[in-house]
């Protein structure tokens, strides 16, 4: 079995195929690539306004990066509404590794110095992949979807991957693609140019297109 490293796991998005471990205790991992993919477009996001509202009362500080670990942590507790997740402790390891190398963020809502929602992904290129969020405090973990939305849209992405369609997702837009109408999507985003920071656009020569062979450059 090849050695799951932070590279490895790159050229697997990069493919198509995320990890996951069948419940939090599971020590295995293994590859999924659904036939129907979760997507949300960034042009035709919705926001219910109820939550617009939310959003525009500044009852939580958001924050990106700041306490990636945490995040991730917290995405792998069991909750009254999931009683199993999919997040074990090599999944934190390879992420949190990921992070410290710049291809996977966290959006995060505070309050009162208080971590209480948010929600971390994997970014190559033009395209960023989903992978769970947790709210302590209502609204928490939609507050910081909004947000990382306009971000990647400021950004220049193209593809915010959902991976599973939920009801929860389907507010917001989200819908189900064909494996091969997927393909198509990520390959347009791995060949953008974009960025997690907008308001910090670095200089110097564009992203470099990610491509599934081993041994190819996984960008920044």
């Amino acid at each position: 079995m090849v050695e799951l490293t932070p590279d490895v796991v790159l050229r697997a998005y990069a493919c198509g195929l995320f990890p996951m471990a069948e419940r939090r205790d599971d020590p295995t991992l293994h590859w999924v690539e659904p036939e129907l993919r979760g997507v949300i477009p960034l042009d035709a996001f919705h926001v219910p306004r109820r939550l617009a509202r939310r959003v525009k009362s500044g009852a939580f500080e958001l924050r990106v990066d700041s306490d990636f670990a945490s995040v991730i942590r917290a995405c792998a507790e069991p909750t009254p509404r999931r009683k199993e997740t999919w997040i074990n402790d090599q999944i934190i390891t390879l992420y949190c590794a990921l992070h410290e190398r710049g291809n996977a963020h966290s959006v995060e809502c505070w309050t009162g110095g208080r971590l209480v929602g948010g929600l971390y992904g994997v970014r190559i290129a033009g395209a960023f992949f989903g992978e769970s969020m947790f709210s302590h405090e209502a609204d928490a973990s939609k507050v910081a979807l909004v947000h990382l939305v306009e971000r990647l849209k400021r950004g220049g992405f193209r593809l915010l991957d959902a991976q599973f369609i939920t009801p929860h997702l389907k507010r917001f837009g989200a819908v189900e693609v064909p494996r091969a109408r997927y393909q198509a999507l990520l390959r347009d985003a791995l060949a953008a140019d974009a960025t997690f920071y907008p308001e910090e656009r670095y200089s110097g020569s564009a992203q470099r297109r990610l491509g599934c062979r081993a041994g190819q450059d996984t960008g920044h």
